[in-house]
């Protein structure tokens, strides 16, 4: 099967899973009840439902999956690891902090503005120290110092959690657990248009790099040899992917496992080009955490399960057998 028409499979995937997303729910719907409501025709309460609870919130969950997806894919063809992800060089632990201080500051929701600005900023205060970290050790940008600066900052900042949470109340404590176990529960029209204003030019980016990362994700001396400028692609990959994971991770809390998982699935079924490999994981993740959201609102109804939960009650057993098929 070519790859235009796999690509374009994968994206009817995504459409669907936004209609089941629609449909699921404490009121269900039907598909046309959902075609009528993004139209604004119907049943006025129906239209409610639709345009300003369900599909705010299964927009949301597509942009955070595509591009915890994109940014995992990067980082494992930079870091030449398997086990990258998004929040390796300590993105997650530097959001956990900003929101963490900020709902136990000003008692604020989980899911309002201070606390997704508080997250943005941690994050990407994150970026820079592990970055500047990278960067002084030698003339070169060295993965493995790069790797171990994000996991002694990921260390660091847990502790800080840690110590930040001792002092909340009972209130503050819930909700910023809540922030850190991930939500869409606050998707609005506007937090969609903050993230996509930052993840689309983000992904275009990385797709144009997709040729230089081919290259690096075999060796840095080969990639030089066949003439890619391998310092400015790194520094370019990883702060864009970076910041691609900081604004996800503050539009809806921490979700892990996407960033790890979605590119090795994409990688065993149709191979390591990223000229494939990115736009592909992009729709995969967004598929999968658009489906993880709706199992999340309906599995234990009334109660809303985190979304992080249900993406690693869900994907662990698949990735296993998929590894397990693979051997076979």
């Amino acid at each position: 099967m070519k790859p235009a028409l796999r690509l374009m499979l994968l994206a009817a995937a995504v459409l669907a899973a936004l209609v089941l997303g629609v449909r699921v729910g404490a009121v269900p719907l039907t598909t046309r009840e959902v075609v009528d409501g993004v139209r604004g025709v119907g049943d006025p309460t129906t239209v409610s439902i639709v345009q300003k609870l369900r599909l705010p919130r299964a927009v949301l969950a597509a942009l955070v999956g595509g591009s915890l997806a994109a940014s995992g894919a990067v980082f494992q063809a930079l870091l030449r690891n398997p086990l990258a992800e998004p929040f390796i060089l300590g993105v997650s632990g530097g959001a956990a902090v900003g929101a963490a201080t900020a709902i136990v500051l000003t008692g604020a929701l989980a899911s309002s503005g201070i606390v997704s600005l508080a997250a943005l900023a941690g994050a990407i205060g994150a970026i820079v120290f592990v970055m500047r970290v990278g960067v002084s050790v030698g003339r070169t940008l060295d993965t493995r110092v790069l790797l171990l600066a994000g996991v002694v900052a990921g260390a660091f900042f847990n502790a800080c959690i840690m110590l930040i949470l001792t002092f909340a109340r009972t209130e503050t404590f819930r909700a910023a657990i809540f922030w850190m176990m991930g939500s869409f529960a606050g998707a609005t029209w506007r937090s969609i248009g903050a993230l996509a204003l930052a993840a689309v030019p983000a992904l275009v980016v990385l797709l144009a790099l997709a040729r230089p990362l081919n290259l690096l994700a075999i060796g840095e001396e080969t990639a030089a040899y066949l003439g890619v400028r391998t310092e400015r692609v790194k520094l370019i990959a990883y702060g864009v992917a970076s910041l691609l994971t900081a604004a996800s991770v503050a539009a809806s809390g921490v979700i892990g496992f996407v960033g790890l998982v979605i590119p090795h699935v994409a990688r065993m079924l149709w191979g390591a080009d990223h000229r494939f490999l990115l736009p592909a994981s992009v729709l995969m993740g967004a598929t999968f955490v658009v489906l993880a959201d709706a199992v999340a609102r309906t599995a234990a109804a009334p109660t809303e399960l985190p979304i992080g939960v249900v993406t690693a009650f869900v994907g662990v057993p698949f990735f296993i057998w998929l590894l397990r098929r693979r051997g076979a």
